[in-house]
């Protein structure tokens, strides 16, 4: 078993969500950090924790950001940070179905992660192992307690429930 830690600079925990019914929008966390227990030979045995800083959520809006920081949503200073915590693995390397418990404004879901990679460990030019893997589920923001909204005048809600979330790691091995 390898065990690995996030490498935060080439890192990414995106989201997309609808947008006044008629266009997706896209925001992304730009402070994450975790933890891959891996061993390609046995991939059931992975173990995978993730912690997102809240409060470095970016829209590419500071006003949006802001709200999201909020307490109508996050409410970063209640809930400063969402997690991932695996408990269980299906599938083999490339084809992984990753289980876990996502927790998210203080409520905790089970979700499925849909697992592309994870890729074949590489040196990068300084001599560090790396490895990396992209990951995709949707969850339903209400059921973690993010219901504000806002009525349209032509009916519909500003902000869409299904929220399109993309993992795109990297890892570092650790000796």
């Amino acid at each position: 078993m390898s065990k690995y830690q996030i490498d935060s600079a080439h890192s990414t925990a995106g989201f997309s969500i609808k947008h006044m019914m008629i266009a997706k929008v896209h925001g992304s966390f730009q402070k994450l950090s975790g933890t891959l227990d891996f061993d390609p030979q046995n991939p059931a045995l992975t173990q995978v924790e993730v912690t997102i800083d809240a409060a470095s959520i970016n829209t590419n809006e500071s006003q949006r950001d802001a709200h999201l920081k909020s307490a109508d949503f996050f409410d970063v200073e209640k809930f400063p940070t969402l997690t991932f915590k695996s408990t269980r693995v299906e599938g083999t390397p490339g084809e992984l179905k990753l289980m876990g418990e996502l927790t998210i404004h203080g409520i905790t879901k089970s979700v499925v992660l849909e697992v592309e990679g994870p890729s074949a460990e590489l040196k990068d030019p300084w001599g560090n192992t790396k490895l990396g893997a992209s990951a995709t589920t949707k969850i339903k923001r209400k059921d973690f307690g993010l219901t504000w909204n806002a009525a349209l005048e032509a009916g519909g809600f500003l902000v869409g429930d299904d929220v399109q979330i993309t993992l795109d790691v990297q890892f570092v091995k650790q000796s």
